[in-house]
Parts: C-alpha cells; sequence; structure tokens
C-alpha cells in the first residue's frame, strides 16, 4: 500500500496552542502523523508513505478573484510559515506551485492508481474533496478515523452534487438556494457522467441563461481537482 498524506490540515493543527514553540508544534505534528500511520498499519502493509504540504499559486484564484477571499481576514497560527517548511525538510514532502496541495495528491494518486490498482493507494485527508475521486481514504478526525472505498459512481455524484452545493470554505456558490435535497431529487436517475453533466448544465442555463456556458466552466474548474 502507497499512503499519500496531505499534511497541510495537520501542519495548521499542530501550531495552535503551543505557544511559539516551534519543537513543541513538530513535536505534535510527528505524534499524530506516526498515529494515523501506524492505525493504517493494522490493516495494510504500507511500503511508503509520500507526504504532501504548502503548495502555492493557485491558479483558481486567476479564474475567480473571490476563490477564498472570505479566507483573507482570517488568523493564522504564527508558526504556520515554519513548520511548513520544517516539516517539508523533515519528511521531504512533495509541493508545487499553480496548483494546491489536493491537485498534487489526486495527480499522484491517478498515477499510481493506474499503475499499482484501486486496493494499493490510499490518501489520508480531512478533505471532503478527495471524496470526488474514486478511491480509498482514510479521515483520521478522531470522531470518524474511518477508511472509505468511494465508488465511481460516488465519486461522480459528490463531484456534481458539490457543484450545487457550492463550497462554503472555498467561497465558492454559484446556485444559492440549491442544496443536497435538490441535489438528490436532481440526480435520481443518473447513472453516467453524461446524464450528471447534462441535468447540471440544465439547472446552470436556468439560472444564469445565456452566461450558463461560462458560469458552468467556471464552476467546474473551481472545484474539479487535477490528476495531470
Amino acid at each position: 500500500m502507497v499512503v499519500l498524506f496531505d499534511a497541510d490540515s495537520l501542519v495548521y493543527s499542530s501550531c495552535c496552542g503551543v505557544d511559539d514553540i516551534l519543537d513543541e508544534a513538530i513535536g505534535k505534528f510527528d505524534e499524530i502523523f506516526m498515529s494515523i500511520v501506524n492505525r493504517l498499519e493494522e490493516t495494510y502493509e504500507i511500503e511508503r508513505v509520500i507526504t504532501f504540504n504548502n503548495s502555492k499559486g493557485n491558479f483558481r484564484k486567476l479564474l475567480d478573484p473571490n476563490y477564498k477571499a472570505n479566507r483573507k481576514k482570517q488568523e493564522h497560527p504564527k508558526l504556520l510559515f515554519e513548520m511548513h517548511k520544517h516539516i517539508a525538510e523533515i519528511y521531504s514532502t512533495k509541493n508545487s506551485y499553480g496548483v494546491e496541495t489536493d491537485d498534487l495528491v489526486a495527480t499522484y494518486w491517478k498515477t499510481l492508481t493506474d499503475e499499482l490498482g484501486h486496493n494499493n493507494v490510499i490518501i489520508v485527508s480531512l478533505d471532503k474533496d478527495y471524496k470526488q475521486l474514486p478511491c480509498l481514504m482514510y479521515n483520521y478526525h478522531y470522531k470518524h478515523q474511518e477508511i472509505i472505498d468511494i465508488s465511481p459512481y460516488n465519486a461522480l455524484y459528490n463531484f456534481y452534487e458539490q457543484m450545487i452545493v457550492g463550497d462554503s470554505a472555498d467561497n465558492v456558490n454559484y446556485c444559492k438556494g440549491y442544496g443536497k435535497a435538490y441535489a438528490k431529487r436532481l440526480f435520481k436517475d443518473c447513472n453516467t457522467h453524461y446524464q450528471f453533466t447534462k441535468k447540471t448544465y440544465e439547472l446552470f442555463k436556468t439560472i444564469y441563461k445565456s452566461k450558463a456556458k461560462l458560469k458552468y466552466i467556471q464552476c467546474y474548474n473551481l472545484l474539479k481537482l487535477r490528476t495531470e
């Protein structure tokens, strides 16, 4: 099993409440990181762990200036920059410029899954965006701590539901007033990519009229993870 560990959330949480002591933050990260890997080793024979953090220059902000604009006033932990730097050095993490960390993880997932098969690659993350991939995923949140096997159908459903419901964390909401209950009714007879696309685009035409294609493409590119 190859573990793809999206460490951004863990880096962030490890900085919280440590009174500016970097070694304490690193120790907190190491302890949780290893507990997660050890837990996975109870189920899988792990061959390697690839860790990701701190990708920069997100292309989505060029597509829509409002993307994550709701986070601009959010105060970050004082140690966040240093922690990203130290974790990158200690764990030899992967990062990139122009995409988000989850895009890079998704790209590795696609390449490795094509090579090794679905059951030999698992993503470790709290990020719900990975549920648009037909992947194995481990949610390490203390309320969950569960391995999810996302089917191709559920991956399709999850993505197109998000197209409608939006993502409040990233300030993406193109279909205001339409929620999960509406999406469930809209997609009740959908089974293929074409059917999901058709139903979603019809809603965009209802909302945006002549601007539907532009808005649909914009929303799609903001939400879709890059896999190449």
